[in-house]
């Protein structure tokens, strides 16, 4: 998971390295492993500073993967995007075999680039105009399958936009009056453009596509067959609170999830509802489990310190990182939780390895029970679509019954959401999106090319990635102790 921008100025002498950098700070929530800024100048050369920044996700950590990518030819191009394919391997046997372009890396966002440049390249032109690049963007959905939401720039020219077919992954575009005129400006969540002072915002439609120059701002629904399907994941967890997606309130949505958790904890507790407290595990579900105390009429309570200064342990590669900051990041209040039954609200359960240390952290606090409850149905099934959590045999939920990973996170009883709950709880904000993603929690894929031949296939190349990690981590250690000789 990744956060995008791309910012196009109308005056031309303007610099747009300072609201880039400040939009990869507001968009720090959705990844934390690289970040990178391209700019364009005079006579159209870009300029590049990309690095590792920490906890690299899903493939290499070397440099080489940060986005934005570049390819020289045709017209020089550079793009980044947010998600992820299905069909990867078929592509890169196609840029390799038939487009004869070579792919340096393991990234999606090289491929998505490399298919757009073959694209354009085919128009055999000195210089593109609109109409050639909504045939290049247009061409590559029929070639690309999965999730992306993406964002480019043709020296020069432009910038571009578009979004899969289902519009899985967010993507906004909005513009700023200046005494030059308006400048126009992409990101992955409205907050960016909110800070930076755009208005007027817009989603990016699903199969849409949208070129931007300083003359003119044009739009086509380059794929019109496919329906709408948003990842409601974005509203659950990834996405900030203060963030519109598709026309939907993220805090709206997790209020509305919190009530509807309060109707299962009843359920699952019948007349016997013995919590004397609800406590949030922050930040991401604070306001669910604030308006589920509401509803069930028992006292909210906050009852773990954050240390804001840690990074979300969900995107940290690797169990045993993720197990150490955990108790880096919060810390349990002893006030809150000694001799009280503690119901904890979180807005997911994926691993598990987060939950079961914050159960033991309250254990040690004094609670007497503790009752664990998601925000978010069980998570049983992988995420394809650009949310790292691929294979299988990762996730707590899988192959257990809710019983069987109370016992395994160490919880007296965990409590879900009901799934169609929770997409009531986000269309009731805008019923004009009529489906959403919901892969993780029912296995049904969107897109319908995901099959157990590419489950094998994602498993594979996860347990390659956390070989090659451990590798580097031991010959990391090794480095780090010869310096302390």
């Amino acid at each position: 998971m990744c956060g995008i921008s791309a910012l196009i100025l109308a005056d031309s002498n303007g610099a747009a390295c300072a609201d880039l950098f400040e939009s990869l700070g507001l968009l720090q929530h959705r990844g934390q492993d690289a970040a990178g800024i391209v700019t364009c100048a005079a006579k159209g050369r870009f300029y590049q500073c990309k690095g590792n920044v920490r906890y690299p996700t899903a493939g290499s950590s070397s440099m080489s993967e940060a986005q934005p990518f570049y390819v020289n030819s045709p017209y020089g191009i550079t793009f980044a995007h947010n998600g992820n394919l299905t069909n990867a391997r078929e592509l890169r046997t196609f840029l390799d075999k038939v487009a004869h372009r070579h792919i340096n890396t393991d990234s999606d966002s090289e491929l998505l680039l490399n298919i757009l440049a073959d694209n354009l390249q085919k128009t055999g032109k000195f210089r593109v105009n609109e109409e050639d690049i909504f045939t290049a963007i247009k061409d590559l959905y029929h070639q690309c399958k999965g999730a992306y939401a993406c964002v480019g720039m043709i020296a020069g020219f432009g910038i571009i936009g578009f979004r899969d077919p289902h519009g899985i992954r967010p993507l906004i575009f909005g513009r700023r009056q200046t005494a030059a005129g308006y400048d126009y400006m992409f990101a992955s969540e409205s907050v960016v453009l909110e800070a930076l002072g755009f208005t007027d915002f817009e989603d990016v439609n699903a199969g849409e596509a949208i070129i931007i120059t300083r003359d003119q701002v044009s739009r086509r629904r380059l794929v019109v067959e496919e329906k709408l399907a948003p990842c409601v994941f974005e509203y659950v967890y990834f996405a900030r609170q203060d963030s519109i997606i598709d026309g939907i309130s993220v805090y709206k949505a997790r209020l509305a999830m919190g009530e509807a958790l309060a109707d299962q904890v009843v359920k699952a507790f019948g007349d016997d509802l013995d919590i004397d407290v609800v406590i949030p595990v922050p930040d991401t579900s604070r306001a669910a489990a604030l308006q589920c105390s509401r509803k069930l009429n028992i006292t909210y309570r906050e009852g773990f310190n954050k240390n804001r200064y840690v990074g979300r342990t969900f995107i940290m590669p690797g169990q045993q990182v993720r197990r150490k900051n955990v108790r880096r990041k919060l810390n349990a209040m002893a006030l809150e939780f000694h001799g009280k039954n503690v119901l904890l609200v979180d807005d997911s359960i994926v691993r598990g390895t987060t939950s079961k240390e914050i159960i033991v952290m309250a254990r040690e606090a004094g609670a007497k029970k503790v009752y664990f409850a998601s925000c978010a149905p069980a998570i049983r099934y992988p995420n394809v679509y650009g949310i790292d959590m691929p294979t299988r045999k990762e996730l707590v939920a899988y192959g257990r019954t809710d019983e069987q990973i109370a016992e395994e996170i160490g919880a007296d009883k965990v409590i879900f959401e009901d799934l169609h709950d929770l997409v009531e709880s986000v269309r009731r904000f805008n019923p004009a999106v009529k489906s959403f993603d919901t892969s993780v929690f029912d296995g049904e894929y969107i897109t319908k090319d995901v099959d157990e031949n590419y489950f094998n296939y994602i498993e594979g190349e996860r347990k390659d990635e956390d070989e090659k990690a451990s590798s580097t981590d031991n010959e990391s250690i090794g480095l780090h102790n010869s310096f302390k000789k």
